[in-house]
């Protein structure tokens, strides 16, 4: 069954321009029932140790006949393309009576099924999605029903108040191994009162697809607008800090106790935004469900950043550090480990770097971030070589009833 909701992998690196990603090749027609031992011929010849991903041979149907051309070796730049051939390779165009020609193929794999597209209307490639739960796709249809879920959680949570009619960003940090709410946050930089709670009924269990009415039915004025298509989203949301981080100096103006108490302490700030927010609960959880700090992981058994370690030891060492914390009963977490987060907006720099200092696991968010957009839409924080931690991160595309039924989602997860 066709699912209504689209998961799509953020990859570490933009798309980028075929032309500038291509190299040139020489090739040339052949008939089909030469293709077998031409290819076996050339890639002892002039094998394609650096175009890996390129296959060999084209197949193009023209006017209803089958035209297959293959690679024959690199081009040398020259505009006599048969100048530096190997005499190896002459000879075998001489004895086959070929005809070359010189054509673009793309210089790296595609990283995304996107650009393979593209890649092919060049010359043919390969492409290899990472079939695993940290990579891009993979996911089963328990796991994509689960993923919706928690995003319907975030959504709600963003839901506009109906003090200042406008949504705000949501966060909902999980943990995928138990399916259970770990913490939530809104942004709590603007002085609304309704936008300082941000607490979720859904913490400690898995949410379902239970759906019921509403109270008094009411739909949004400025807030996450039904009538918004899924990829797009356009609208001015003033109240979304990554989207706007001073967006707060333009508000606070309007709201005569500029500081707000909540569970007895400040709870507003330029720098709560959603996940720091979600982040500081979670914490906060922590410390309350393992009081004992001996119960705690030792940040020595995550690497350092002082240590001369690789990105790849590092990612082993955090796995198997996120094992024993999720075996160990009466572990206590170290930060938030290879646990999820779920947003509404993509995050901004601020926070995505946040989210590498907590080592999550892996980032969905909704809607892209024009403006400040570090996971994607401006910038690419995922694929910072420099950085100690990667996570994985995820787009979900909603349809358009998605933001309606967000009102309606069974019991409140707004407390």
């Amino acid at each position: 069954m066709k699912m209504e909701w689209e998961i799509i992998h953020i990859p570490e690196k933009a798309s980028s321009c075929i032309k500038q990603s291509s190299v040139e090749v020489i090739a040339a027609t052949i008939e089909p029932k030469l293709a077998n031992t031409l290819v076996r011929k050339l890639n002892q010849i002039c094998p394609l140790e650096n175009l890996r991903h390129v296959k060999r041979v084209r197949k193009r149907i023209i006017e209803g006949k089958v035209e297959l051309a293959v690679i024959l070796s690199l081009s040398s730049g020259c505009n006599k393309h048969m100048e530096g051939m190997p005499n190896d390779l002459l000879q075998l165009i001489d004895n086959y009576q070929l005809s070359p020609f010189i054509a673009r193929v793309a210089d790296c794999p595609a990283l995304s099924k996107e650009e393979w597209e593209e890649q092919c209307k060049l010359w043919p490639t390969s492409y290899h999605a990472t079939l695993n739960l940290d990579g891009a796709g993979g996911f089963s249809e328990e796991d994509s029903q689960s993923i919706i879920n928690y995003m319907k959680v975030a959504i709600q949570l963003a839901k506009p108040s109906y003090l200042s009619g406008e949504a705000v960003n949501a966060a909902v940090i999980v943990d995928p191994m138990s399916r259970q709410v770990i913490a939530c946050g809104t942004d709590q930089t603007c002085l609304w009162p309704s936008t300082i709670n941000g607490s979720c009924s859904n913490i400690g269990h898995e949410p379902t697809n239970a759906s019921s009415q509403s109270e008094g039915n009411q739909s949004p004025r400025n807030g996450l607008d039904p009538k918004l298509t899924p990829n797009e989203c356009e609208q001015p949301y003033h109240l979304v800090s990554c989207r706007y981080p001073w967006g707060w100096t333009e508000l606070s103006p309007y709201n005569p106790k500029p500081l707000v108490k909540c569970n007895a302490k400040f709870a507003w700030h330029p720098l709560r935004h959603a996940a720091l927010v979600a982040i500081e609960n979670a914490a906060a959880r922590d410390r309350s469900l393992f009081p004992n700090p001996a119960s705690s992981v030792k940040p020595d058994d995550i690497p350092s950043k002082r240590q001369k370690t690789n990105a790849t030891e590092n990612e082993k060492l955090e796995e198997e550090v996120q094992k024993n914390v999720s075996t160990s009963e009466g572990m206590r977490p170290y930060l938030c480990t290879g646990f999820d987060i779920f947003l509404v907006w993509e995050p901004c720099t601020m926070c995505a770097m946040a989210l590498v200092h907590q080592r999550i696991r892996r980032i969905f968010y909704a809607f892209p971030n024009p403006n400040d957009g570090a996971l994607g839409s401006v910038h690419r924080l995922q694929g910072e070589k420099s950085l100690n931690h990667h996570y994985s991160v995820f787009r979900i595309l909603l349809p358009e009833k998605a933001l309606v039924e967000a009102e309606v989602l069974g019991s409140p997860y707004c407390s």
